[in-house]
C-alpha cells in the first residue's frame, strides 16, 4: 500500500510533468516562432521532388499550418506543353490537418495542466482515466497526419483551392494538397473529357486519398477520365520531430497505466 502510495502521490506527477514537457515541446514544433519574443510564424520553403520523373517541379511555403505560396510547373507529355501556376499572392491555403493536429495536442496539454503538482490522485482508477483521456487526444492528433482525407474527385474539382491560382488552372487539371505522415503531398491529376458517345461504361469513382488513372467523375454536366496522376512530395522535418513525441508520450501513458494495473490486480477487492 505504501508503495501504491508513493506511485499516486510522486511517481504519478513525475510522469505528468514529463508528458507537459514533451507535448509543449510538441506544440511550439506546430507554431514555429520565429524569434524567442513569439514574433510571427517563420516561413519555410521545401522543394517538390519525385523518385524517376521531372513532369511536375514546385516549391512550397509553409507558414505554421498554412501554405503561403505554391509554385508548380508541369510538364504535360503529349504535347511537351510546360505549364506553369502560383498561389495569388492575396490567397493562402490552410492545412486542416496540421491544425487539427495542434488542437488535439493543446487538449491534452489542458487535461495534464489541470492536475498540477497540488493535485492529490486518490484512487489509480483516477489515473487511469486521465491517461485513457489524454493518449485519446494525442491517437487523434497522430490519425489526423497519418491518415489523410477521403476525396471524391467531384470534391477535389469544387474545392476552394482550384480558384486559388494565377494563372487560373486549366479545366483538365486537378489539383490536391495533403499532410501524409510528415510529408507534405501534392497531387496533379490531368484529365480528359469523355465523349457522350463512350459514356455507357460510365462509372464514377468514390472517394479516394489518392485516384488513379482511369478513374471516372461527373462535373459540370460534363464527364471526365483521370489519364495521368503525378504525385510529388517533400518531408517536414518539424512534422516528423511532433509525431516522434506523440509516440514517446503515449508510451510514457501506457507505461503509468500498466503500473497502475499490477497494483489494481493485487487488491481487486478494493475499489482502485
Amino acid at each position: 500500500e505504501k508503495e501504491f502510495k508513493w506511485l499516486l502521490e510522486e511517481e504519478v506527477h513525475a510522469v505528468l510533468k514529463q508528458l507537459q514537457d514533451i507535448l509543449k515541446e510538441a506544440s511550439h514544433r506546430f507554431t514555429l516562432p520565429a524569434s524567442s519574443s513569439g514574433g510571427a510564424v517563420k516561413q519555410e520553403n521545401f522543394v517538390l521532388s519525385t523518385t524517376g520523373t521531372d513532369q511536375v517541379k514546385g516549391v512550397l511555403t509553409l507558414q505554421g499550418d498554412a501554405l503561403c505560396q505554391a509554385d508548380v510547373n508541369l510538364k504535360i507529355p503529349r504535347n511537351n506543353q510546360l505549364l506553369h501556376f502560383a498561389f495569388r499572392e492575396d490567397k493562402q491555403w490552410k492545412l486542416q490537418q496540421i491544425q487539427d493536429a495542434r488542437n488535439h495536442v493543446n487538449q491534452a496539454i489542458y487535461l495534464l495542466m489541470n492536475r498540477d503538482v497540488n493535485y492529490q490522485f486518490k484512487t489509480g482508477s483516477e489515473v487511469l482515466k486521465l491517461m485513457d483521456a489524454v493518449m485519446l487526444q494525442l491517437s487523434r492528433a497522430r490519425n489526423r497526419l497519418t491518415t489523410p482525407a477521403s476525396l471524391t474527385l467531384p470534391e477535389i474539382a469544387s474545392s476552394g483551392l482550384t480558384k486559388m491560382f494565377t494563372p487560373a488552372l486549366p479545366p483538365d487539371i486537378l489539383v490536391n494538397f495533403y499532410i501524409n505522415l510528415n510529408k507534405l503531398c501534392l497531387t496533379v491529376y490531368q484529365l480528359h473529357v469523355l465523349q457522350p458517345s463512350t459514356t455507357k461504361n460510365f462509372k464514377p469513382a468514390g472517394g479516394s486519398i489518392l485516384h488513379n488513372p482511369g478513374a471516372m467523375f461527373e462535373f459540370g454536366n460534363q464527364r471526365y477520365e483521370v489519364s495521368h496522376v503525378h504525385k510529388v512530395e517533400c518531408v517536414v522535418p518539424w512534422l516528423n520531430d511532433a509525431l516522434v513525441f506523440f509516440t514517446v508520450s503515449l508510451q510514457l501513458c501506457q507505461q503509468l497505466k500498466d503500473k497502475i494495473s499490477v497494483f489494481s490486480s493485487y487488491w481487486n477487492y478494493k475499489p482502485y
